[in-house]
């Protein structure tokens, strides 16, 4: 954790973030890469900084809000059978623990995230 204290400010554009590849066996294309960075506590929630890089992968969800800072990517929902999201700048999204799910990134994704 960076340790974000009240009043504080963090660029979450700009927190280092040490990248590790995706492990071989949730690699769906490419060498996708992932790091991330917690900034804080909320009320027992971890708020942190997280990144791909372009590729695809498989996820398993953990229940987590986040907001798209940057790039742009398609989640596709194995599990629940939704209809894939298209993450651009802006984008807010809402996962429940346990969706299996594809993240396909054409543009290093970074995101803000609020996580139990």
């Amino acid at each position: 954790m960076t340790g974000l204290e009240a009043g504080a400010v963090a660029d979450a554009a700009s927190v280092a973030l040490d990248h590790e590849p995706v492990p071989a066996s949730l690699v769906v294309d490419g060498a996708p890469t992932t790091g991330f960075a917690e900034l804080t506590e909320l009320d027992g929630a971890e708020v942190g900084v997280w990144e791909m890089t372009p590729g695809a992968m498989r996820d398993t969800e953990a229940d987590e809000v986040f907001v798209v800072i940057s790039g742009s990517a398609t989640v596709a929902f194995d599990d629940p059978a939704l209809a894939p999201i298209e993450l651009s700048p802006g984008s807010v999204v809402r996962l429940t623990a346990g969706m299996r799910t594809v993240w396909t990134v054409r543009e290093t994704l970074r995101k803000v995230y609020i996580a139990p």
